[in-house]
């Protein structure tokens, strides 16, 4: 098939979850023997989507990207300002302040919607990635009822889904595909279930290889224990609890255990001497610290699905998860591969447990390794995405005929 996704960033640098899931589904489509195009901004950071990246045509793994420029970068201030009108007045902010909030939000890519519809004979459908941004608002309702559109929207709970103007959005797609359980609930809760969806998932390789030794000797680990967390370190991740739940355990159960963070910083945490903050590093040092890893820590309240866990349990990680998460939670109880643990109590008592406990880290991570053969392997993934792609063909052509 001829398949567009659009996207509001992407590359193999990208740090989000969203875009680097996005682009993980472009890559094995391609490779399954699939057209597979991307439009998307020229955007790195989504902070305030200045443009860092040529625009126009390049090829990044089999895959055709073409890059719009953003109009205009995000102002922190003006934005701040229209985001809490928005999404805490609810039905009662007008709705041309909701226009004005998407415009705001971005990456606004003002000549991508035209050119979406100057490509609907090209493609035989069009995938929406992530709900929340200007390209894929102004995509869908540039070129819904014109081309089959499937709509991925990563959805999780958060103040913005509330919005009303998402009614009308919701409403656009000929399809859905959900990355779970808890996202599809919670999207045909809000919005209504759909003729066509399904829980697609999203892939890990299983082939995932590290060098727990090579990342340790990096780092003078020596063989202290350390939780290990990736992502950005963004209150809105849960990074800067877990970093205060850290310090504060440490001051309770003084000892050698480490916390190493890899990931991107929007902000920065204070210094502390058994807190190795990374920064962004390549694949491969990566599965390193993850192979390294005593606990892999997961504490963000507000996730779709959570690669960073399903390929920690790849690698055969014993998991502590946010339990206050309704996806992480999900995940922990189908997998067994993870603790829960809702407030600083729970935390203090699971890191104890596990540290202790050699058996049960070896328990959690055959068992998430176990759940992610079953549940998550890119062949199964694709098969399954591909069968959804051909009923909202078969769905567009029915609603046109």
């Amino acid at each position: 098939m001829r398949l567009l996704f659009v996207v509001q960033r992407y590359g193999e640098d990208i740090a989000g979850g969203s875009e680097q899931c996005c682009r993980l589904f472009c890559e094995h489509l391609a490779r399954n023997g699939h057209q597979v195009t991307v439009a998307t901004s020229c955007a790195k950071s989504y902070t305030d989507w200045a443009n860092e990246l040529e625009p126009g045509n390049q090829i990044i793994n089999g895959v055709t990207v073409q890059r719009f420029p953003v109009d205009r970068p995000r102002d922190p201030e003006r934005f701040s300002s229209v985001d809490a009108s928005v999404v805490w007045e609810g039905h009662a902010t007008p709705l041309a302040t909701q226009e004005l909030w998407v415009d705001e939000m971005g990456p606004r890519t003002i000549e991508m919607s035209d050119w979406l519809k100057n490509q609907v004979s090209e493609f035989d459908v069009m995938i929406f990635f992530t709900y929340l941004y200007y390209p894929t608002i102004r995509g869908l309702q540039a070129v819904a009822g014109k081309i089959p559109t499937l709509f991925q929207p990563t959805a999780h709970v958060e103040p913005h889904i509330t919005v009303p103007l998402f009614d009308q959005i919701f409403r656009l797609p000929d399809g859905f595909a959900f990355l779970s359980e808890e996202e599809a609930d919670l999207v045909n809760k809000r919005f209504g279930h759909r003729p066509v969806e399904d829980i697609v998932g999203v892939g890990t390789d299983l082939n995932l290889q590290g060098n727990g030794q090579r990342f340790r000797e990096r780092y003078d680990l020596k063989d202290d224990p350390f939780l290990l967390y990736v992502g950005r370190i963004d209150p809105g991740k849960g990074s800067l609890e877990a970093f205060e739940y850290f310090v504060a355990y440490k001051k309770r159960n003084p000892s050698n255990l480490k916390f190493v963070i890899v990931g991107d910083s929007v902000m920065r945490l204070p210094d502390h001497p058994d807190v190795i903050s990374t920064g962004f590093i390549p694949e491969e040092e990566k599965l390193d610290a993850i192979d390294a890893c005593t606990i892999f820590l997961q504490p963000s309240y507000f996730e779709s699905f959570s690669m960073a866990l399903t390929e920690a349990w790849s690698l055969r990680c014993a998991a502590l998860v946010q339990g206050r998460c309704e996806v992480l939670s999900g995940h922990a109880d189908r997998s067994g591969g993870a603790v829960k643990y809702d407030g600083f109590a729970e935390f203090e008592a699971a890191v104890d447990l596990l540290l202790e406990n050699q058996e049960i880290i070896e328990e959690l991570g055959n068992n998430g390794r176990s759940y992610v053969e079953e549940n998550y392997q890119w062949s199964r993934i694709i098969s399954r995405y591909e069968k959804l792609l051909d009923e909202v063909v078969a769905a567009f052509n029915q609603r046109r005929s």
